[in-house]
C-alpha cells in the first residue's frame, strides 16, 4: 500500500489512508476474534522495501496501534485475551522496535539469524525457514547414476 515513491511526494495523503486501513485492519480482526479466533498474526509485507527510516514512520506507528486497538477492543468485547504476532518481511533492520510494539511474538523471515534476533528482541520469535529448503535437491542414486536425473526431497 505504501510505497517510497508515495511517501516521498504525498506523505499526508499516505499517513490518512494508513490511518483508515488501520481503523478497519482493527475492526476486522477484533471480529474474528468474535468468531473464535484464538491467535492473530498481521502481516506487514512493506518493511525489506522502506528501510528503516520510512518503515519507523509509515509502518511501525500503524501496527503499534494495531496491537493496542486489538487488545483494548477484544478486552472490552469480553473476548478474553488473544496473543497477537507480527511479522514484518524484512525488517531485520527494526527488530528489536518491532518487540517493543505491543505483540506478543515477533515472526522472523528467513534472512534474520535467530540467535541473532533473542539479541535483539524481548518476546517471543517465530519463523525463520528458508524457503529454498523445500526445493527438491539433485541427487544421485544407484538407478539413475548415469542420467542424474533423480530428484530427491
Amino acid at each position: 500500500v505504501v510505497s517510497t515513491q508515495s511517501t516521498g511526494s504525498e506523505p499526508e495523503a499516505s499517513h490518512k489512508l494508513l490511518k483508515l486501513l488501520t481503523k478497519v485492519i482493527i475492526a476486522y480482526l477484533i471480529e474474528q476474534v468474535a468468531a473464535g479466533a484464538q491467535l492473530l498474526q498481521v502481516f506487514e509485507s512493506s518493511a525489506e522495501y522502506l528501510g528503516p527510516t520510512l518503515f519507523e514512520e509509515y509502518s511501525l506507528p500503524y501496527l503499534e496501534e494495531i496491537a493496542a486497538g486489538v487488545k483494548h477492543g477484544i478486552t472490552e468485547r469480553g473476548l478474553g485475551d488473544v496473543p497477537l504476532i507480527v511479522f514484518a518481511k524484512g525488517a531485520y533492520h527494526s527488530i528489536s522496535k518491532l518487540s517493543y510494539a505491543g505483540y506478543n511474538v515477533v515472526g522472523l523471515d528467513w534472512t534474520v539469524d535467530p540467535n541473532i534476533a533473542r539479541d535483539f528482541v524481548h518476546i517471543a520469535v517465530q519463523g525463520n525457514l528458508d524457503l529454498c529448503s523445500l526445493r527438491p535437491q539433485r541427487r544421485l542414486n544407484s538407478k539413475n547414476d548415469r542420467h542424474g536425473s533423480s530428484v530427491w526431497m
